[in-house]
């Protein structure tokens, strides 16, 4: 029961910080600390499956310190399989900056300047950096996995349905983004009324902040099935905050929903 309790705790207020994160998207908003909600993992329970995620607080150090040690220690045992490492820190029209980073082709300055992660994203830059060096150095590819900031606030403000054309260059095809979770419907949609009661959103239809919320979701494990699919060899690291891989209606759920695969396997390590 405890640990239900923390569990949904963190996603209600992942969820707040979601719904502030869609009224001011250049506002950056630190989660808060919440209490460990996962046993100790042995890393050969991590290895054995071929996507990771590690659930993180994205500020808190100590998880970005501990991401990059796992990352290493697989990647010392790469014999298995070789990783790569999915971040939602990233979003999708910026893969050709994160390739171009590896390829040494561009700095890490340029690199955060390119991807414009302090206004898309706004976290200490520090907290990943050190993840980014080593996956240059150790040549391990790097996948944006977040939908872009343009994309969600349309959703948010006019409506799923409002998307056309090239609207969906960067996002699964609408007939992929399933909103019928009534349980994750009904745990949000708490939330928004108390926000809209402090005039916290530019959201006026609950419609349409929920549906920005599962776009999230749906993007990134649309960029994680499709990067798996054509990668079946190797092993994906998901570094993402915490809510959306907690639950059956996160990121874990959508992407096995994808991959047809009975082989395929996947482990959550909520830190």
């Amino acid at each position: 029961m405890k640990l239900k309790f923390l569990r949904l705790a963190y996603f209600l207020s992942a969820v707040a910080i979601g719904f502030l994160a869609i009224a001011y998207p250049y506002r950056s908003i630190a989660l808060a600390e919440v209490s460990q909600v996962s046993e100790p993992i042995e890393l050969s329970q991590l290895e054995q499956n071929d996507v990771i995620y590690l659930g993180e607080n994205h500020d808190n150090p100590e998880h970005h310190e501990r991401q990059l040690a796992i990352i290493q220690q697989l990647d010392r045992d790469s014999h298995l399989k070789p990783i790569a490492i999915g971040m939602e820190m990233f979003q999708r029209p910026f893969q050709p900056i994160l390739d171009s980073y590896l390829a040494n082709q561009i700095t890490e300055a340029e690199l955060k300047e390119q991807t414009e992660f302090d206004r898309r994203w706004g976290f200490d830059w520090e907290f990943y950096a050190p993840i980014l060096r080593y996956a240059k150095t150790n040549e391990i590819s790097l996948l944006a996995l977040n939908t872009p900031a343009e994309i969600t606030q349309k959703v948010a403000t006019t409506g799923i349905d409002s998307l056309q054309g090239s609207d969906f260059r960067y996002i699964p095809p609408i007939d992929e983004i399933q909103l019928d979770n009534a349980a994750y419907r009904q745990a949000v949609e708490e939330v928004y009324l108390e926000h809209v009661e402090e005039g916290q959103s530019n959201s006026a239809d609950f419609d349409n902040f929920f549906a920005a919320q599962i776009l999230w979701d749906e993007t990134m494990a649309d960029a994680i099935a499709f990067y798996y699919q054509n990668n079946p060899q190797s092993q994906i690291v998901v570094l993402v905050g915490k809510a959306h891989v907690m639950e059956d209606y996160a990121i874990p759920d959508r992407v096995n929903r994808r991959i047809s695969d009975p082989g395929f396997s996947s482990i959550i390590y909520l830190q």
